[in-house]
């Protein structure tokens, strides 16, 4: 009786350490294949967001919305629950970031679908200008110190919203040898840009163009 319960004690261990080997991968089975890449779409700066009760204007309005601002912030609101100014802020913030590099590369393709058409043709100038005269920019974008709405407002379908940004950027000019011929990548110097973002709120296209740019004051 004892032998019989040692020889089934002895066919388990057996049966458990089979199992233990045929039971793990070998390291040769196919992996499992890779998520697809996002479309281009999903990288680019949405500034939608989740949708959201209508009414007030999101905290911390205070802080973040001029008060010339406010009331056009209220009509987009009205006309579109899903935007939201925090998020708003944090992709127009990525825009800006990506629309200087795209342009400071001077990768036109890049622009074509980060900005609206006049903004477009004036950075295209600008690079041909650049190419021209055969200079290269390596500038970097150090900071963006702050961003905040400073005008809003509904024409239409179709919202605008201002936003000034507050940025160190450090920025260097060669020639077509390499040598330097103005700014220093040591120092940033401080910038202010008000930037004009659209979109058409009945377009399905949750993502906002660059329509104008201007250096504030």
């Amino acid at each position: 009786m004892v032998g019989i319960v040692l020889l089934a004690m002895v066919a388990a261990f057996l049966a458990l350490r089979l199992y233990m080997v045929l039971g793990k991968r070998s390291g040769h089975e196919q992996a499992l294949p890779p998520k697809p890449a996002e479309e281009r779409l999903a990288t680019q700066p949405q500034l939608r967001a989740a949708p959201e009760v209508v009414g007030e204007a999101p905290q911390p309005a205070d802080s973040v919305i001029d008060a010339g601002a406010t009331s056009g912030v209220r009509a987009i609101l009205s006309a579109d629950s899903s935007f939201d100014v925090a998020r708003f802020l944090d992709g127009a913030k990525s825009a800006y970031r990506m629309i200087l590099e795209a342009f400071w590369k001077g990768d036109e393709d890049e622009l074509a679908w980060l900005v609206g058409p006049d903004v477009r043709d004036a950075f295209g100038a600008a690079i041909a200008d650049r190419k021209e005269a055969g200079h290269i920019l390596e500038n970097r974008l150090v900071s963006i110190e702050s961003a905040r709405i400073e005008a809003a407002r509904l024409e239409g379908r179709t919202a605008f919203v201002t936003v000034h940004f507050v940025a160190d950027i450090a920025a260097v000019t060669r020639d077509g040898e390499g040598n330097v011929i103005a700014g220093t990548l040591t120092d940033a110097v401080a910038t202010n840009d008000s930037w004009t973002f659209s979109r058409n709120l009945r377009d399905s296209d949750p993502n906002w163009l660059l329509v104008e740019t201007d250096e504030a004051a």
